[in-house]
């Protein structure tokens, strides 16, 4: 009894009150999955699975390879990390945002295809010197998320239709009714994908020779970073934050403090929309060039682990999008070199999903150990 109370003491000591639990639970979330992921690496794969996980941090481009291609260095790997990272990021937030008004913004990939897909055929197909063609990519995606994501919030409000199944369903008609219009007007017949973007209108630099180098230079990573900061301004420093959090926490005890359920509702949707246009706008016109017609990205999927890890935190996505992009980008080299399928990351991303979702339950644990410990104390 005295060993089960040290233990249970030591857990508690190490996962510490509710305000620093926000940062020991989901990294006891990215251990547990990461040691499960070991055990299905180890069983599976048939491989040590530390070699396996120092390949994925080899194929981002965080420790170097033991021999790279012409033009290439852990610098050109580092920098397509960087790219990939950039929807990732962008597309957390718009996940959180929503999340922060107690809805639940899956449509964030459906989102993006719409942000993405209209800036390149308005702007990214167009003879605009750079300039002004790459701001008004940013803005185009901006708008468009932002009306995908605002109409979403308005049927909601309206008509009271669950955000999850109308995004759902938006998801779907965006994905088949843009594969139609690519497929007709704008397909490149050898790739099968839209005809890719022009120069002037990409948010990456690619194949910039840096010494003797050749670098992709994402610029969509410092709109993301300013994102970050933005949001975590807006939402602990405003009253419309303030509006936003009091809605997500209870709709009628905002509405009877009188607050516009309503309008809030709408305008977080709006938000978290413009910021998954955004996404969309540096996947589609910066890490890939093209799109691939009735393919909804995986980032918009996988962008739920990751506001759900950092508990919707901004500052919090930043360390959470570096983990899972970690994950996904550097699966292709681990399998390549260690022969583990690159599918094992997927299975780990979607394990940190589940343990990052039982969060509040694992607070609910704690919160029971506390409180059975000082009535013990109490009753001695």
């Amino acid at each position: 009894m005295q060993s089960k109370h040290t233990w249970t003491k030591t857990i508690l000591k190490v996962m510490g009150d509710e305000k620093r639990q926000a940062v020991t639970i989901p990294l006891a979330a990215i251990l547990l999955s990461l040691i499960f992921g070991a055990v299905v690496i180890g069983v599976l794969g048939g491989v040590n699975p530390l070699e396996a996980y120092i390949n994925l941090l080899k194929g981002c481009g965080l420790l170097p390879k033991e021999s790279y291609a012409g033009y290439k260095s852990i610098l050109t790997d580092f920098a397509s990390f960087l790219n990939a990272w950039t929807p990732m990021l962008l597309a957390a937030l718009a996940v959180a945002v929503a999340m922060k008004a107690g809805l639940f913004n899956i449509g964030v990939s459906g989102q993006m295809l719409v942000g993405g897909f209209i800036a390149s055929i308005t702007v990214g197909y167009s003879s605009l010197p750079a300039p002004v063609a790459m701001p008004l990519v940013v803005a185009v995606g901006f708008l468009m998320g932002a009306l995908t994501g605002g109409f979403i919030g308005w049927l909601k409000y309206r008509f009271n239709i669950n955000e999850v199944v109308s995004s759902i369903m938006i998801n779907y008609i965006a994905q088949y009714v843009i594969a139609f219009f690519i497929n007709t007007f704008f397909v490149n017949p050898v790739t099968r994908q839209s005809q890719a973007v022009g120069k002037n209108a990409r948010l990456t630099f690619m194949d910039t020779l840096v010494g003797n180098l050749k670098i992709d230079i994402p610029l969509g990573i410092i709109l993301a970073i300013a994102c970050v900061f933005i949001l975590r301004f807006l939402l602990d420093r405003t009253c419309f934050g303030f509006e936003v959090k009091a809605v997500g926490a209870s709709r009628s005890a905002a509405r009877y403090a009188g607050i516009d359920v309503g309008k809030n509702m709408v305008m977080s949707m709006a938000i978290s929309g413009a910021l998954a246009g955004l996404a969309g706008v540096t996947y589609y016109l910066g890490y890939y060039g093209s799109i691939q017609p009735r393919v909804l990205p995986s980032t918009g999927f996988d962008s739920i682990a990751v506001a759900l890890l950092a508990n919707n935190n901004p500052v919090g996505i930043i360390f959470s999008s570096f983990l899972i992009t970690v994950l996904s980008k550097g699966s292709t080299y681990m399998s390549s070199a260690s022969g583990v399928e690159s599918e094992i990351a997927a299975v780990i991303t979607g394990i940190i999903l589940l343990f990052s979702a039982c969060g509040v339950y694992m607070r609910y644990l704690i919160k029971k150990m506390k409180d059975r410990i000082s009535e013990e104390g109490r009753n001695a």
